[in-house]
């Protein structure tokens, strides 16, 4: 994907309604501290338009970047935040929960997990909340530059275990630093939101 425009045109929280857009969406999800927005801004070929902050879970809005008119990339709110208070939490979740299930344009989840680490409690809740919610999600394994080259196979293979995926599901090892399967991770989206018709336009 040549990133020719890039805006925010949507941000929803606890209280807005979910807005019914014209273009295809993708959503991606993740603990507070898995690399979102330092994701989310590789796919947008920009160093800081997706807000990361050096405090998690700081995220507490669903924001839809507008890519090239042609995809909307939708960052939901971070989970599994140690110091946001239960009702913050809940207030989260059904915000998350509403997007997912009213959003109409959704084509595909993805859910970002810390390669380093086998996936957590909060993790494996989440994927099977997404899968309850009708979606089986695409993994993006974060933080690929931080291992040994050595090292993936073998915590792939864990992240895979961790969460129960199947041979059929995708999961896409990932590096915001050094880019490495953001070409990749772009191939996957479009495959999912860019008709032939659009690209031959």
């Amino acid at each position: 994907m040549v990133i020719k425009k890039v805006n925010l045109d949507i941000v929803i929280g606890v209280t807005s309604s979910v807005p019914e857009t014209l273009l295809p969406e993708v959503a991606f999800a993740g603990k507070s501290n898995v690399g979102k927005s330092s994701l989310i801004n590789a796919l947008m070929n920009r160093k800081s338009y997706a807000r990361t902050s050096s405090q998690p879970g700081k995220t507490q809005t669903i924001n839809y970047y507008n890519i090239n008119n042609l995809l909307y990339l939708v960052d939901l709110p971070g989970y599994g935040y140690a110091n946001a208070s239960p009702a913050v939490k809940a207030k989260w979740g059904k915000m998350v929960e509403k997007y997912l299930r009213v959003s109409k344009q959704l084509k595909q989840v993805f859910l970002l997990i810390d390669i380093r680490h086998d996936p957590s409690a909060n993790d494996k809740m989440m994927y099977d909340w997404i899968v309850a919610n009708g979606y089986r999600p695409v993994i993006i394994a974060t933080k690929l530059d931080k291992l040994k080259r050595s090292q993936i196979d073998k915590n792939i293979k864990a992240v895979r275990t961790g969460l129960g995926l199947g041979k059929d599901d995708i999961l896409i090892p990932v590096s915001s630093e050094t880019k490495q399967g953001i070409d990749k991770l772009w191939e996957v989206i479009e495959g999912y939101t860019i008709s032939e018709q659009n690209i031959s336009e």
